[in-house]
C-alpha cells in the first residue's frame, strides 16, 4: 500500500477538511506540518510553483494541492488505499 502524505497547517481550514475526511474513511496517513518541519514547507512550495498551498497530498506518486473530497477518493482509489 502506498503511503498518504498530507502537506498541510494547523490553522489552514483545507488541511483541517483534508485530514478529517481521511480520518473518516478510515485512511492511515502520515501529516507533515509546514509551520514545524523546515524541509516539508519546502517540499511544497517546490511541488506549487513556488506557492506554498495546503493543504499539498501526495499518493501513489501523485501529488495533489488543495484537493476537494471526491478529487481526493478518486486518488485514493486509483493508488488502491
Amino acid at each position: 500500500m502506498d503511503t498518504v502524505k498530507v502537506y498541510g497547517a494547523g490553522w489552514c481550514e483545507d488541511t483541517q477538511e483534508t485530514r478529517a475526511h481521511l480520518d473518516a474513511l478510515g485512511v492511515q496517513y502520515q501529516y507533515l506540518d509546514v509551520d514545524k518541519d523546515p524541509q516539508a514547507k519546502q517540499w511544497v512550495i517546490d511541488q506549487n510553483d513556488g506557492k506554498q498551498r495546503t493543504p499539498t497530498v501526495a499518493i501513489g506518486g501523485r501529488i495533489m494541492a488543495e484537493p476537494e473530497n471526491d478529487d481526493l477518493d478518486e486518488l485514493l482509489r486509483d493508488a488502491e488505499v
